[in-house]
């Protein structure tokens, strides 16, 4: 990776050298609001190339951004809904078990609390406290 590189900078070094020997005509700059000394030309042309090469990455960095956040919100926006799809199937299941029949209900029917209810009071009425002796 870093060869690869190194022959990218010759090669733009090599290139921008070239440009400015082929180009040494020397010619004014208007910069709409000021006028800049006359430079050389190939010297002008290298400075255009760099300038839009840094506003091509700047640009190209910030448009990634911006896609990379999308892409960000697209996939939590699918988390999000497979969240809300399990909650659903949660809250129906947790209501299944709330309105399932206990098992004294299931066993005796309907009427399972009754059930428990008259046999405890009945306990209750019939309870009475004796004391017995025991010979051992």
């Amino acid at each position: 990776m870093r060869f690869l590189l190194f022959v990218l900078l010759f090669l733009s070094f090599a290139y921008s050298l070239g440009l400015v020997l082929a180009n040494n005509t020397e010619i004014g700059v208007n910069l709409l609001f000021s006028q800049a000394p006359t430079m050389n030309l190939g010297l002008l042309l290298i400075l255009c190339l760099i300038l839009g090469v840094v506003i091509g990455i700047l640009l190209a960095l910030l448009i990634f951004r911006v896609l990379q956040n999308k892409w960000e919100i697209s996939r939590l926006q699918k988390v999000n809904a497979n969240l809300q799809e399990q909650l659903t199937q949660a809250n129906i299941v947790i209501d299944r078990q709330a309105n399932a029949p206990t098992i004294d209900e299931a066993v005796y029917g309907a009427t399972a609390t009754n059930v428990h209810e008259d046999t405890a009071h009945n306990l209750d009425t019939n309870a009475t406290l004796t004391k017995k002796k025991r010979d051992y």
